[in-house]
């Protein structure tokens, strides 16, 4: 867990008052790396240099301070966009200290203070941060009684500063674990006497910082919460009865004022985050499926198939639609509906597409407008997007208006929307008068403000900007009165305008002109005209950057009261993104629009894994196949089969039908009709949690009780090789055990079971609702060939020994393995077997170790050594673990 660390200020052994300052500045940043800015440069000292020389791989050095040697790093103050980034996604949180008065015209050191402080959850800088991904800055509340148990009660919540999304919500552990691993934010927040529970409970892959206890009570957020959105309750926005989630957004919204973060006008609500309202993913599905992220170099993710987004809001509201699937199926079929009428009409899906490909990112844009940190150049990005917004409204109510026989589900949506929309005309005319199409990065480089707004502006330019022709008239009345045809009429900041004459030439020098400058080869001089013209330029130039500052501002505030509709604007913009990208791929990749229902039954034809038939070498088919579950004949599928096969594949693809329907997509089949589910689990592949302790075997088995200990009557459940991580016997019966448990449960959860343990077709004999499957094979010789299509019946054989082949083990090792496996075949009986696990009655652990040390396994008297010398009395946890593992790996 990366947390803020306390700096202790520099204290030199006699302090400058440039010292005094800067100790006084660090002292109310604790933990932060302060940018110091002294002249043309950002400074770092001490503590902060040495970090910041290692993150940046700029030069460290010293200088004498007072007697002691202190390390001193820096860069130019330009370079702050290349630098600050690098420092952020670092893990530090960064004070940005500017000089807030003209050095010319301080009186004494300059005043200096932090206009900013950013942090890994906290930034508006473009640099930092990414546009097709959500900048979350969370805080976690421990409840009351909360001690780290699973059933306590926890509220957290989200903020995006750079987009103002703001959302809150509460429940237990499981939950805000889960919330915490899909959204995924930069920075967590959470009480300095709860470090301990936070790592155990939610692991140590976020930055976060600690506050103190005082900021996490319920009366100081309400109250907080209240005045920030100006209302005498929270009831408006349906969070009343989240007393913890409350608590978690007030510290959200404390955490920003204490981070120089005043003006968030754009915060204009705090949206509750209802778990009844989404599937549930918990961290090991969101992990297993890919749905965002690979586990593998170089691996793709579902989202690099589905994102075919042309905006940035709409690129991040996919990666949450993924993340966060719907259970509410009229909200699903007024997502599929849009998407239907998209897919089946091309014309309108390629002119919808035209005009979201020039809408820049609206919510960051506009936020930068309410907290004041827009650009020129930013404003006409704004007015260019905004400009796209009657186009699609007028498109939207063309399409609802086309001749029906009577009222679509897709004409309420669309008139939902475009109602939605707002056009902004006054806005868009005013920028669009005022400001100009070029204008520039930087609100003080003046040329912002077009002509004909402002007369007296208008004067100024031409003053100012007529200045090329005043100097070549003036300079040929010089030439022409002194016969210099060389003389020229420059300009530098030092100096200001004077005329050069070259020493050839300087005995011609009229008396009324004034020497300035000696060089080497000329002579440089002014004259009282020259003077006068340069004050009335300099006075212009001052005059016209601060009537544009004026001006532009007065614009920037202006918009400000549009915030809200801006934002409404580009909910709906992002929402018709991604159904566009729906659409499209679903044309691309041959989707269909799966349908829903309220029942249990989840039938797929031809079903394919959207993102492995993308990366099919060219005029490779993918295979595809037939799934059918309920809860009433067929709810547990056992699929056989060796590895590579396809199992895994085909286990994956089906829940990624099921989630890409239930986010509102198309799906990759001939036809698929869905009920509703409300969980996902999987159990899939085999890692280690060394950081914890923790074998795969362990890890695997965590995972396993979190699918049991939170089934539903409408969830699904993917497991593949349950058991794989112990020795045979061991994950024979666990496996066993564990499908038995999900045929007897109240809740027949619908189950894909995939496995190695060709034992477990026995189950199907017993328990009415299991079926057998097995994945096709074909062998030729001593070669087996992959059918990867899913048939009816168990599978008796693993291939495993034709698979190393594949692998290209050598040679005579796979020889010796055939032998071997002809040998143990003929020592075990395999309906011996198949009998001793049915009569098994849940023995207990010492019995299962006789029964393994009985068994035959020639390491059988080195393990009876072992449990000998082994005095369970004495034994601590870690200790039993650590002894299971070593006679495990003795049976390996």
């Amino acid at each position: 867990m990366k947390t803020a660390a306390s700096a202790k200020p520099v204290k030199p052994a006699k302090e400058t008052p440039l010292n005094k300052q800067y100790n006084i500045i660090k002292a109310k940043y604790p933990g932060a790396l302060l940018l110091f800015r002294v002249g043309d440069f950002y400074e770092t000292f001490g503590e902060d240099a040495v970090k910041a020389s290692k993150i940046l791989g700029i030069t460290l050095t010293k200088r004498n301070n007072g007697g002691s040697n202190e390390e001193l790093a820096g860069f130019p103050h330009h370079s702050l966009d290349t630098h600050l980034p690098k420092l952020v996604r670092a893990g530090e949180r960064v004070a940005i200290c500017d000089q807030l008065e003209d050095p010319a015209m301080a009186k004494g050191i300059v005043k200096r203070g932090v206009t900013e402080l950013v942090t890994p959850g906290v930034s508006f800088n473009d640099n930092v941060l990414d546009t097709r991904r959500n900048n979350y800055l969370a805080a976690v509340h421990f409840g009351k009684g909360s001690a780290g148990q699973a059933d306590d009660a926890f509220g957290v919540a989200f903020l995006d500063i750079s987009t103002g999304e703001f959302l809150a919500s509460q429940g237990n552990a499981a939950y805000i674990d889960k919330l915490l691993q899909s959204f995924n934010p930069a920075e967590v927040l959470y009480c300095k006497r709860n470090r301990s529970e936070f790592g155990a409970l939610f692991g140590d892959k976020f930055h976060t910082y600690t506050l103190e206890d005082w900021a996490f009570t319920y009366d100081f957020a309400y109250n907080y919460l209240k005045q920030h959105f100006q209302t005498t309750s929270l009831k408006g926005f349906g969070i009343e009865g989240l007393p913890d989630g409350i608590v978690a957004a007030g510290v959200i919204l404390h955490y920003l004022n204490e981070t120089e973060h005043k003006d968030l006008q754009h915060i204009q609500r705090v949206t509750r985050l209802e778990e009844d309202r989404y599937v549930w993913l918990d961290r090991f599905t969101i992990r297993n499926l890919e749905l965002v992220s690979s586990q593998q170099e170089g691996g793709v993710p579902l989202i690099q198939i589905l994102d075919q987004t042309v905006t940035p809001m709409g690129a991040r509201l996919l990666r949450k639609w993924l993340m966060l699937p719907l259970k509410d199926r009229a909200l699903i079929d007024e997502r599929l509906n849009l998407v239907s009428l998209l897919h089946d009409d091309p014309d309108l899906l390629e002119a919808m597409l035209t005009h979201l490909k020039q809408i820049g990112d609206l919510e960051r844009l506009v936020s930068k407008v309410a907290v004041r940190r827009i650009s020129p150049r930013e404003m006409v990005q704004l007015k260019r997007s905004l400009q796209h917004v009657l186009p699609i409204k007028e498109m939207l109510i063309t399409a609802l208006n086309q001749p029906a026989d009577a009222p679509s589900r897709e004409a309420v949506s669309l008139k939902k929307y475009a109602d939605q929309l707002n056009p902004l005309s006054f806005l868009l005319d005013r920028i669009e008068a005022e400001l100009r199409d070029d204008a520039p990065v930087l609100s003080t480089q003046g040329n912002m403000i077009q002509t004909g707004v402002n007369p007296d502006l208008d004067e100024l330019h031409k003053l100012a900007y007529s200045g090329k022709e005043y100097l070549a008239k003036l300079q040929d009345r010089e030439i022409e009165r002194t016969g210099i045809s060389s003389l020229k009429i420059s300009y530098n900041k030092v100096f200001g305008y004077y005329l050069e004459v070259t020493n050839a030439h300087k005995n011609r020098v009229p008396d009324d002109w004034i020497r300035k400058q000696t060089l080497v080869n000329a002579e440089r001089y002014i004259t009282p005209e020259l003077k006068e013209y340069e004050d009335k330029i300099l006075t212009a130039e001052e005059q016209i950057f601060s009537i544009e500052s004026r001006m532009f501002g007065e614009l920037v505030t202006a918009t400000s009261e549009y915030v809200a509709t801006i934002q409404q604007n580009a909910r709906v913009i992002s929402v018709l993104d991604v159904l566009s990208s729906f659409a499209k791929v679903a044309v691309k990749n041959r989707y269909v629009r799966p349908l829903l229902n309220d029942g249990k039954a989840l039938s797929i034809k031809d079903g394919r894994h959207a993102v492995i038939e993308q990366q099919l070498p060219p005029g490779e088919p993918y295979v595809p196949n037939d799934v059918y579950l309920d809860d009433e004949t067929q709810q547990i599928i056992v699929i056989t089969g060796p590895n590579m096969a396809g199992k895994s594949a085909l286990l994956r693809q089906v829940a990624l039908i099921v989630l890409m329907a239930q986010a509102g997509s198309f799906v990759p089949a001939a036809s698929a009709e869905l009920g509703i589910v409300d969980k996902i689990f999987t159990r899939v592949g085999a890692s280690d949690n060394l950081s914890r302790g923790e074998s795969t075997f362990m890890v695997e088995m965590t995972e396993t009780a979190s699918i049991l200990n939170n089934l539903s009557e409408r969830s699904l459940v993917l497991m593949d090789e349950i058991g794989r991580g112990t020795s045979t016997y061991d994950g024979v019966s666990i496996a066993w055990a564990i499908t038995e448990y999900l045929h007897s449960t109240d809740c027949r959860p619908k189950t894909l079971f995939a496995t190695h343990y060709h034992e477990l077709n026995e189950l199907a004999a017993d328990l009415p609702r299991i079926r057998n499957f097995n994945v096709a094979v074909k062998e030729v010789g001593n070669k087996v060939i992959f059918l990867r299509k899913l048939r009816e019946g168990g599978s008796e054989h693993s291939f495993g020994i034709h698979v190393a082949q594949m692998a290209g083990m050598p040679g005579s090792v796979v020889k010796r393995a055939a032998v071997i496996l002809k040998q143990l075949e003929a020592s075990h009986q395999r309906e011996d077997n198949k009998e001793a696990i049915r009569e098994a009655s849940q023995p207990t652990e010492r019995e299962l170790a006789l029964r393994i040390i009985e068994a035959g396994d020639p390491k059988s008297e080195a393990i009876k050594d072992k449990l000998r010398t082994i005095d369970v009395n004495r034994l601590t946890p870690i200790e039993a673990l650590l002894k299971l593992n070593e006679l495990l790996n003795l049976l390996a």
